[in-house]
């Protein structure tokens, strides 16, 4: 059995391990919460880019077939992979699950013949990739706790040149979606080509029970609609990376304090077993020290 010193140093080291974690979750729950203020903030623009393409792409009705990023390419070959993670850990499966639908999807491409071609933001996509033996297009490291719109246009530019350059023939991302603090959904999203039916169901009400949308008002477009379209179509790429870097964001922050609330749960645990060995060690030393007095008097009388 453990001596009493032993158990209370392991006590001490729990107990220091906990204040770490503790500071943690408080921490992650502060900038969950930022965090979450940015999503709602976000989401009436992204909704709105959304109309406004969805109404262009149907004014401009069969000229769509001469924009770009709506053209499918035909046959295809390669296919690029965007990879949202973390650049920090201790957030539970937060990563992995990212990563390893990323490598799931990889092989569902490599059984359609077509090659991936991997791009990955945060340090722990990038580093686990890499370990993997993937080669990296494109890594984008040092903004995943709070990105900036600046973080997707860069991103969104490499995959779109990419893309009309003849080198991408669809881009596909993977990333979590936030749902609550305890829940975040590996999403998989088409990022390229922008087909006609993604642009129109965005943002739509989804059931039985929805409401039918409010009739339009007749919108006249100066200039043309297609190359309003053309404009559109970038922003449109870009706020749908930037809403998946915000909502991956959230998603760490939620995981990271569920993990961290997890793990001081854990050692509340392990210092109530270790209290209880101390206590076990003491009353062996204190029922070994009066057998010895009992056998000392004994000896004596």
């Amino acid at each position: 059995m453990a001596s009493q010193r032993d158990v209370k140093n392991k006590i001490a080291s729990v107990k220091n391990i906990q204040k770490i974690t503790r500071a943690m979750e408080m921490v992650a729950a502060a900038r969950l919460r930022r965090a979450e203020q940015r999503i709602a903030a976000l989401r009436p623009y992204a909704e709105a880019i959304g109309r406004m393409t969805r109404q262009a792409a149907e004014a401009a009705g069969a000229e769509t077939a001469n924009v770009p990023l709506l053209r499918v390419h035909e046959p295809q070959e390669n296919v690029g992979l965007l990879l949202v993670t973390g650049d920090r850990g201790l957030a539970g499966g937060f990563n992995s699950q990212v990563i390893r639908d990323g490598v799931r999807l990889a092989a569902e491409v490599a059984e359609e013949g077509l090659q991936s071609v991997w791009y990955a933001t945060g340090r722990r996509g990038v580093s686990s990739l890499s370990f993997r033996g993937h080669e990296l297009t494109g890594s984008y490291t040092g903004f995943a706790d709070r990105p900036a719109y600046a973080d997707a246009r860069a991103i969104g530019g490499d995959l779109i040149g990419a893309y009309v350059d003849g080198r991408l023939d669809r881009v596909e991302m993977v990333f979590n979606s936030y749902v609550s603090p305890l829940t975040q959904h590996v999403t998989r999203q088409t990022l390229l080509p922008l087909q006609s039916i993604t642009v129109e169901q965005e943002d739509r009400p989804a059931g039985q029970g929805a409401q039918a949308p409010p009739e339009r008002t007749p919108v006249d477009y100066e200039p043309d609609p297609e190359k309003i379209l053309r404009r559109l179509l970038p922003d449109y790429v870009e706020i749908s990376i930037y809403r998946a870097l915000v909502e991956s964001a959230a998603g760490f922050f939620g995981a990271q304090m569920t993990a961290m609330r997890s793990a001081s749960e854990n050692a509340g645990e392990i210092i109530t077993e270790y209290t209880l060995q101390m206590n076990r060690a003491r009353q062996a030393e204190i029922t070994q020290e009066i057998m010895e007095v009992v056998a000392g008097a004994e000896g004596l009388s």
